[in-house]
């Protein structure tokens, strides 16, 4: 049999494989709170485990951690991690402090299918998914380097995580189980640009996690023009499917709108954000476009942020302001891999 990365599996797939080899099935709960829990490095560190299984377990599953490439330290108190992956690959992983909040921001897949006219992950195309193993050990590395526990972590790095569903949603379960990261459904968010063909799926997810929907524009005009994704799924079907998910008994949805200044952050559109916002009984998070290199978009003033978060309040909508944070250390999603990337020859 073909080795199988360990973390990998959830904890039902572990118990199955487990019992293949003719062990008792409680042994997985032994593993997880090894792997997660006391964060062992390798199958030998889990004395909870005999010697001869430890053995058998380092011949069946491969146990392999991910390599930091780079850190980058920001002046606000971000930090950026590249992880240099087992083929080579890159992906990036934010830690951004907030007050009493500390989140992590977690990428999915390498690149992204989904190109954002706005975001520097789909610029250099899309190369492959990540596996659950590479995606909970982005939160393993930060949760061990950090010394402490995060109190949130999203879904909104490189990739589209829709799009990667069965491995994000391995990753989800693993991270919230009690014998393993432990981590409260109510701190887990999974970010989508719209796509609406997996919403069904987060609907029939038993764990009551959080869902940002990026929206970024009111008309299909426009945001086929900044979000590619529209063409595939337009922008009422995908609040139609949005719906459909509240209606099922999913917790409350949370709309992105980046501003990006004299394109979606006039009036009009903050009338058909709040619009789409009642529909969904949704709150808004505005994001103050973050500038990156080589395109033109422009970051919108101070003043026309505050007009249009209060405009929206006026409409009765729940609005924050997300602050842009780490520019300067390229912690938009996808900068610093391809930087890393381009200075490599990649």
């Amino acid at each position: 049999m073909s080795p199988i990365d360990v973390r990998d599996l959830t904890l039902r797939e572990l118990q199955d494989e487990l019992e293949k080899l003719g062990e008792r099935r409680y042994r997985a709960v032994q593993i997880f709170e090894g792997l997660y829990k006391k964060r062992a490095a390798a199958f030998e560190a889990i004395t909870t485990l005999g010697k001869a299984l430890r053995e058998r377990l380092a011949a069946r599953f491969t146990f392999a951690g991910l390599e930091v490439a780079d850190t980058r330290s920001s002046g606000d108190g971000t930090t950026k991690l590249l992880f240099r992956l087992g083929d080579g690959e890159h992906v990036e992983t934010v830690i951004i402090p907030a007050g009493r909040r500390l989140t992590v921001c977690l990428s999915t897949q390498v690149g992204c299918k989904f190109a954002c006219a706005f975001c520097a992950s789909g610029r250099r195309g899309f190369r492959r998914d990540l596996r659950p193993s590479e995606i909970v050990g982005q939160a393993v590395h930060v949760r061990s380097a950090l010394g402490r526990e995060p109190t949130n972590y999203v879904f909104m790095g490189m990739g589209e995580p829709l799009d990667n569903w069965a491995h994000v949603e391995k990753a989800v379960r693993i991270m919230n189980a009690p014998e393993g990261m432990a981590v409260a459904a109510r701190r887990i968010t999974v970010s989508t640009a719209g796509f609406a063909d997996a919403f069904p799926r987060l609907s029939a997810l038993d764990i009551q996690i959080n869902v940002s929907l990026s929206i970024h524009a009111v008309t299909d005009r426009l945001r086929d023009r900044l979000m590619p994704i529209n063409r595939r799924f337009p922008l009422d079907a995908v609040v139609r499917a949005a719906e459909g998910y509240v209606r099922s008994g999913g917790r409350m949805i949370t709309l992105e709108y980046c501003l990006l200044a004299g394109l979606n952050d006039a009036l009009d559109d903050a009338d058909g954000l709040a619009a789409i916002a009642r529909r969904l009984r949704a709150k808004v998070n505005l994001i103050a476009y973050s500038p990156v290199e080589g395109l033109e978009f422009k970051t919108p003033t101070d003043a026309d942020l505050s007009r249009f978060k209060r405009w929206l309040e006026e409409r009765r909508v729940g609005t924050t302001v997300r602050l842009s944070k780490g520019s300067d250390i390229a912690a938009a999603c996808g900068q610093l891999a391809g930087r890393f990337e381009e200075r490599s020859g990649a």
